[in-house]
Parts: C-alpha cells; structure tokens; sequence
C-alpha cells in the first residue's frame, strides 16, 4: 500500500520542479481593470440603483480544489474579488475542510448561527430542501425570485424541463441553481488510460471486460504498476464507478436508474452480483487500488502522475488536462488515452456511461432564515444568470480572461497558456466558475475552449456514445414527507451496500453472501423507496407534459 504522506510530498516535489521556483500570486491581473471597471454595478432596491453602504454578507460554501492549489481562500480568488465589486455587496467566507461539507454544515445548522448564504446540495438535505424551509434554516424563494431575481426567472420561464426539477413537489423554489445549459456539457467523465504504456506492451485501447482484464494484468506485470486501476473512493467506497464505469456492462447502475420508466435500484439487481465477482477477482489479483475505499482526488491524481496506476476514471479536463502537461513536462512520451465505457461483448453499444442531470445538485446557493438584507442577496445571486453576470461566471473579465472574437468570448493565454504554468483548469477556476459549480447557467463555449487537448476533444465525444440519456433520472423533486420517508431508508440501505460490497471484494464475506444483503436491503424498506422515485418520476413526467 502506498503511504499517503509520501504520496503527497511526491507530487508536491513534482509540482515544484515543473512549475518552478514562481510565486502563485505573480500574474495574478487586478480584477479593477479597465475593461472590466466600466461594468460594476450595485445592486440596490433597483436593479440599476447603488447602495447607499457597503453591505457584508457572509458566505457559507467549500473552495473548489482547483483554486484551492493556488489560493487558500475565496477573498484571494479574482473571480471572487471581481463578483463583489460588480454587485457591491461584501462577502465574508465560511470555509468547511476540503471533503468534509457535508459533517460541517451539520454542526453549524445544530448550532442556529446561520450564515446569510449556504452553498450546499440541499437535494441531499435530510428531508430535502422542503424540510430545511420548515426546520427554519433557509427561506422558500417563489416570492422572492419573483421580486428581485427577473434573470433566473425568465430562463426559468423559458425553460420548463429545468423549472420542474429546481423545485419541490409542493412548488417550492429553495436555492439559486446550478444548470448546464446544453446537453454536450453533461458527459465529461469516462475512462483514461496510458496509451504509451499501451503502444509499447503492443495492445489496443479496450472495450470489452475481458480486454481491460488483460491490460490491467500486462500494467501490472510489465510496467510495475501497483494499482493497475485507480478510481474515486471518497466521499463513499466505488465513488468512481457510480457513473457507470465497469458496473454499467452488465446492464445496471449501481444507483436508481430507470428502464422505459420503470424505477430500479441497480445494487439489489442479480447483476450487481457478477459485478461484485468481477471485482473481486481483480482485487484479488492486484490489479485494483488497494486503497479503493480510500482513493480521493489528490491520491488520484498522485497515481497517475506517477505511474502507480495506468488507468483511471476521472474527468477530461481534471484528469487528462491536468495529468498529462504535467507528466509530459517530465517524460514528453508519456500518452493518455480515453476508452469507451466497458461492455461484455465486442460491438455492443454502452447502456451507460457518466451524464449528468441538467441541474446540478451542487453550486445551488440557499438564502438563510438568519439573512437580514434578502432584497440584496437575491439581487447578488441573480447576477449570475444575466447577461454581464453570465459572462463573469463563464469567462471572467474581458480583457483579462477573456476577448471578445467574432462575437464570441475567447479565453486569453491567461487561461489556456498560463504564465505561472498552471493548468487551464487551475487558471479557470482562479478567474471564472465555468469548469465547477454555482448559481449560473454553465455555457458551452467553455468547454469547447477548455478542451483545447485532442484527447479532450476525443474523450467527450467517445464518452458521450452510449445510451446513458435513455436511463438516467432527471433531478426529481419530492414532498418533505416523501423526501424524509426516503432519506431515512436510504441512509441504512447505502451504508449496507457500500459495507457489503466492500466486504465481497475484499473477500471478507463470499459472493454468496449477495443473496442475504439483498434481502436485508429489502427489510430496510427499499421497495418502499423505489416506490417514491418511481412516484416522483411519473410526477415529474407529467408536470412535463402539462407544460
């Protein structure tokens, strides 16, 4: 197993020797510039109208780990910097530990100090979000977007697929959303491998199961890799195959999935089980992560950089345009690849694969009970999805992150050429919030910018290639009750699932053992939560059709 210290010195030695001796805050542009300077605008009772004071609002919300490797707090960061000085409000920043939002923000809605702004996935509220209104910790919007959110609500207007899944079952609005604004921007994570490795053990990219079997087997006894295969497992054990990676051959999710409209919970489906002996065979023979329960993106990230892995599944723009600059700067013939999702047999098209929902469960930005000046957060938030606002959160400052071309916003080599070096998703994330989350409608003109690699290029659209869009569930608004009823059940029922499968690919317990877990996910009451997703679904479906 590798140490985790030395994994991280090891990167962080790497990381000096290709970025070398440069201050992170060299290059930085002051975000008063004069391109941007003519475009503040204070937010007031009008949209157009200055306040009269400086207002401090503070600001509860994790620091995206891109610009956490440059800055270590949201006030250092330009787009910050820049976000303030257009709508004249102050924010002073809340900031949980990196990875630990979610036990964070419990201890502080348990201690009633609440902060005017929460940043949260507040689908994943205990309850929902319908309950965090009436537990008195965040405000219902509807009258407040209404009054001082025209922006958000005339895309809402134009968009009813979205305005159905940024709600409550009972026609609550809660939060300022995060949406991906085209499908395109939805599939941007699939599986990477080290194309180098295979020219030279003189294999083909692979497809099927039994391929990557007998790469993952020629990785380890000829290229000394000692997890073969890495993935994601944090903040929950298999994380990084939930988009559908390997457990989508044989035909299931690992989560709620639906078929022609049916509801299903891929974990208790017979599937799963050849899944689970898959997997337990591969981590018999070593050619998984040890540390599977384990692996966050940092350890991730150290894996591939440094040859203890020659596969992964991560993101085209974190992962192969963060990974590759800096393995090339050491070894220019180092070679990433993008595979398609696995399938069982040649020539078969993937059922799944990584795609988002339109509205993202995180970014969504909450007004607290404790928020003395409403008018003007809402007004702040609102920013975000107007014209000039758009723009910031896209593409930064004109002049400095971007120039217009064409007509078009075109990112400046302050992005996609750094000066301090620094990958086009750390310079992104310094200057915009297009390559995370956030109460804006993400552009695709980002993405066909960021992705300025041909393996990129080529990720997204191999990726893309599978009929994921025919399975995957929309955002599915519940009541509280409902959302209560199935949260509850599926605490128990994820914590079961994710202990046995740990167990069976440990060997702890024998595949056998799969029969007796399933039936005690049934006692736990999943067909009573497979009940609800499939209520929501025909709900939603329905609203749908209304419009």
């Amino acid at each position: 197993m590798i140490d985790r210290g030395w994994a991280v010195t090891l990167m962080l030695a790497l990381l000096v020797v290709l970025l070398g001796a440069c201050d992170p805050s060299e290059g930085l542009p002051r975000v008063n510039s004069a391109a941007s300077a003519g475009k503040s605008q204070m937010l007031g009772s009008g949209e157009d109208n200055a306040l009269d004071t400086p207002l401090t609002l503070t600001y509860w919300a994790e620091l995206n780990g891109n610009a956490a490797s440059i800055k270590s707090n949201f006030n250092e960061v330009p787009f910050f910097q820049e976000w303030q000085r257009r709508t004249g409000v102050d924010l002073n920043f809340i900031q949980p530990p990196a990875n630990q939002g979610k036990e964070a923000l419990s201890v502080l809605l348990a201690s009633g100090e609440l902060p005017d702004l929460i940043e949260y996935e507040w689908i994943h509220y205990p309850g929902g979000p319908e309950k965090a209104i009436n537990d008195g910790y965040i405000l219902r919007l509807n009258e407040i977007i209404d009054q001082y959110a025209p922006h958000l609500k005339e895309y809402l207007s134009e968009h009813p697929d979205i305005d159905l899944q940024v709600r409550t079952a009972n026609g609550s609005y809660y939060a300022f959303p995060f949406i991906q604004g085209d499908k395109r921007l939805r599939t941007y994570q699939g599986p990477i491998i080290r194309k180098d490795w295979l020219d030279e053990l003189g294999l083909e990219v692979p497809e099927t199961i039994a391929e990557w079997h007998d790469v993952l087997i020629a990785f380890k006894e000829h290229k000394g890799a000692k997890a073969p295969l890495t993935f994601l497992g944090v903040p929950n054990p298999l994380f990084g195959i939930e988009g559908g990676g390997f457990v989508g051959a044989f035909g299931i999710k690992k989560d709620f999935y639906q078929e022609q409209g049916k509801v299903k919970f891929g974990a208790i489906e017979p599937e799963y089980k050849a899944f689970l002996a898959l997997f337990r065979d591969w981590f018999k023979e070593g050619l998984i992560d040890p540390n599977l329960a384990a692996v966050d993106s940092e350890t991730q990230d150290t894996s591939m950089i440094l040859g203890r892995s020659g596969a992964s599944i991560w993101n085209a723009g974190a992962g192969i345009g963060t990974w590759l600059p800096l393995m090339q700067a050491k070894d220019p013939s180092v070679e990433l690849a993008p595979a398609p999702y696995p399938v069982l047999n040649k020539g078969d098209r993937p059922k799944f694969g990584q795609f988002a929902p339109a509205v993202g469960a995180s970014g969504g930005v909450a007004i607290s009970t404790s928020n003395p000046h409403v008018e003007e957060a809402a007004r702040m938030l609102d920013y975000g999805y107007s014209p000039e606002g758009h723009l910031l959160f896209n593409f930064g400052m004109e002049g400095v992150s971007y120039e217009m071309k064409d007509g078009d916003p075109t990112y400046t080599d302050l992005i996609l050429k750094n000066p301090n070096q620094w990958a086009p998703s750390q310079a992104l994330a310094m200057y915009t919030r297009a390559s995370y989350f956030g109460p804006f409608v993400q552009d695709v003109r980002y993405m066909e910018q960021y992705y300025t690699l041909r393996e990129q290029q080529e990720a997204t659209r191999l990726w893309s290639d599978t009929d994921a869009a025919l399975h995957t569930l929309p955002s599915l608004p519940k009541t509280e009750e409902e959302s209560t009823e199935f949260s509850m059940i599926m605490q128990d029922v994820n914590r079961i699932v994710d202990e046995m499968s740990l167990k069976i690919i440990y060997g702890i317990e024998p595949l056998d053992a799969f029969e007796g877990y399933v039936e005690q996910i049934h006692t736990m009451g999943i067909d009573r939560a497979l009940q609800i997703q499939q209520r929501s679904l025909d709900r939603f479906n329905q609203g749908l059709s209304a419009k």
